[in-house]
């Protein structure tokens, strides 16, 4: 049977409690509500991240159409412009005069048509520069609303990183000095236990597992030498006995 000296298995007690602090912070930082609602955010924006690509790609495509109907309609007016600079400079014969007139004509149909089209596709670009406009507004609110959020985080982190620093600082002054076969058996027992190594028995009752002995284990304990270190039979908790230590 394992012994040690009392006042060290009564220092454990407080490893135990900085050692419980120390998961509670680390469970607050894992479980923070910023965290959650980061990646409610983040879904929210890879949602919106394909329509705003095909939005994107839709209003540049219509651009380069736009661009090609405006040059259409150009080359037409250009056209034009020559023929009737040339009928109207009067050197022309009456035969040319006539073929000119029929390709004015002919022009300003396909002039009409083109001006048609070129309607169409500016009509059809502001509808959708609207819609994309709503678009990137809501992509910017996302993304502003994510940045406040990451900044509430950060600050958190930046807090319970403290608060944990401190914590582990006083759990090395508190360990400082134990005896190692103890303390090394009470931290293979915390591992075992999710994070409970040690518990104090009051009377019959285990704090930190809120049991109460039965009258035979509360004999087997009681009995025991001040200094043997005293182990739960089903998980192997060391018991610690405040009042064996003198405490």
């Amino acid at each position: 049977m394992a012994t040690a000296p009392p006042a060290d298995q009564l220092r454990l007690l407080d490893v135990q409690e900085l050692d419980t602090r120390l998961q509670q912070l680390a469970h607050q930082r894992k479980n923070l509500p910023e965290l959650a609602r980061i990646a409610e955010l983040d879904a929210q924006v890879q949602d919106l991240a394909t329509s705003l690509v095909e939005s994107r790609t839709a209003a540049s495509d219509l651009r380069r159409e736009l661009k090609k109907a405006e040059a259409d309609v150009e080359q037409v007016r250009t056209r034009a412009a020559r023929d009737r600079s040339r009928l109207d400079s009067g050197q022309v014969g009456a035969k040319d005069a006539q073929a000119l007139v029929g390709e004015l004509e002919s022009l300003a149909r396909r002039q009409g048509v083109l001006e048609e089209v070129e309607l169409d596709v500016m009509e059809r670009l502001e509808a959708h520069e609207e819609a994309l406009g709503r678009l990137e507004s809501a992509n910017a609110e996302l993304e502003a609303a994510r940045a406040e959020v990451v900044a509430t985080r950060d600050a958190r982190f930046a807090e319970l990183d403290d608060d944990a620093a401190q914590v582990a600082e006083r759990r090395r002054a508190a360990a400082d000095g134990i005896d190692a076969t103890l303390l090394a058996l009470y931290e293979r027992v915390r591992d075992q236990n999710g994070g409970r190594g040690v518990v104090a028995m009051r009377g019959r009752r285990l704090e930190g597992l809120n049991v109460d002995l039965s009258p035979a284990e509360l004999a087997a304990v009681t009995s025991a030498a001040p200094d043997q270190v005293v182990r739960l039979e089903d998980y192997g908790h060391i018991v610690v006995r405040p009042e064996a230590a003198g405490a």
